[in-house]
């Protein structure tokens, strides 16, 4: 594991923060520039506050750093987050063309890079290199402890 990856890493890990202060599954994501090390886009899990199953933290990163790049095709670029990518991410990062996909917890449910399937050795037009279990521990407390914390409430309101 590179200081590299654990540094962006742990940006994404303060965007997860962010969505479990929101009440959102904590998950963060950010989009870096390789050549530059500049973050062009930043995400957070959205869905409750948008009422939309689109609002992954994947998909709003990617968004937001194609809008400030001027693009679709994120080139040049690799994408930090905390949880394994869905389907829907998963295929959002091989339209987009990111290079390289970082991502820290396992996803046994959903996971598309290799947990449930992995959808980037699929013969599509582009396969962005992978690079699992980044600080994974560290994602998956957050996790977990959202979880926890989600069951805890609803016992006591019940």
């Amino acid at each position: 594991m590179t200081d590299h990856d654990e540094r962006y890493m742990k940006k994404a890990l303060e965007l997860a923060q962010i969505a479990a202060e929101q009440g959102e599954v904590p998950v963060g994501a950010i989009v870096v520039k390789k050549s530059t090390g500049e973050i062009v886009g930043r995400g957070f899990n959205r869905r409750e506050y948008g009422r939309s199953p689109l609002t992954h933290a994947e998909i709003v990163a990617i968004e937001q750093a194609s809008r400030r790049l001027g693009g679709w095709r994120l080139v040049d670029c690799e994408l930090f987050v905390t949880l394994e990518p869905c389907p829907m991410c998963a295929g959002a990062m091989i339209n987009s063309r990111i290079e390289r996909v970082v991502f820290g917890a396992y996803d046994a449910k959903a996971g598309s890079c290799g947990s449930v399937i992995d959808l980037f050795e699929l013969p599509y037009n582009h396969k962005p290199e992978l690079k699992g279990g980044v600080l994974e521990s560290e994602c998956a407390g957050i996790l977990s402890e959202f979880f926890k914390q989600l069951r805890h409430n609803k016992k006591t309101e019940g």
